[in-house]
C-alpha cells in the first residue's frame, strides 16, 4: 500500500490524489494514478472539468493501472490491486472484468455498491487503514 501512496503523488488532478498498484505473487505488474488523457493538459495546468461536484477530466488510478498492463501485454488475471481509495463504481466494474480477485483500499470513497457486488462475484475487498500503513513504513521495529 505504501507504494500506491507514493504513486498517488504523481496525480495531476489535485482534487484527489489516488494511486494504484497491481500485484501478483509479490511482483508489481502495473501502476496508475489519476491523470489526464495522454496529450491533454493536466488539471494542475488548466483547471478542473467539473460535473456533479467531481472532476471528470482525469482517468482514475485503477483504470490507468489496468490500461498500462493491457498496453504492455501484462496479464493481470487473479491479481491484487492496492489503491489508496476504494474504487468508484466504474473502476470497480473494470477491476472485476479485468480479472482482479482482490482490492485492498485505503480510505473509503463514495460508492458502497461495490461491497454487495464484490460478495456476489467473489471479489475480495480489504480495507487497509492508511495510518497503519504509514506507521508500518515509518516507525522503526520495536
Amino acid at each position: 500500500m505504501h507504494i500506491a501512496q507514493v504513486v498517488s503523488s504523481r496525480s495531476t488532478c489535485h482534487r484527489k490524489f489516488v494511486g494504484a498498484v497491481i500485484v501478483r505473487d509479490r511482483t508489481i505488474l502495473s501502476t496508475g494514478y489519476n491523470g489526464s488523457i495522454r496529450g491533454m493538459p493536466h488539471c494542475t495546468d488548466v483547471g478542473h472539468m467539473m460535473e456533479d461536484g467531481h472532476c471528470v477530466a482525469t482517468i482514475h488510478a485503477e483504470a490507468n493501472a489496468i490500461l498500462q498492463a493491457a498496453k504492455n501485454g501484462v496479464m493481470i488475471e487473479g491479481a491484487t490491486v492496492y489503491v489508496t481509495a476504494s474504487p468508484c463504481w466504474n473502476c470497480f466494474k473494470q477491476c472485476a472484468n479485468a480479472g482482479i480477485r482482490r482490492i485492498c483500499y485505503g480510505e473509503f470513497y463514495r460508492d458502497d455498491r461495490i461491497f454487495d457486488v464484490a460478495a456476489k462475484i467473489g471479489l475480495e475487498l480489504v480495507h487497509v487503514p492508511v495510518n497503519a500503513v504509514l506507521n508500518e513504513v515509518l516507525l522503526p521495529p520495536v
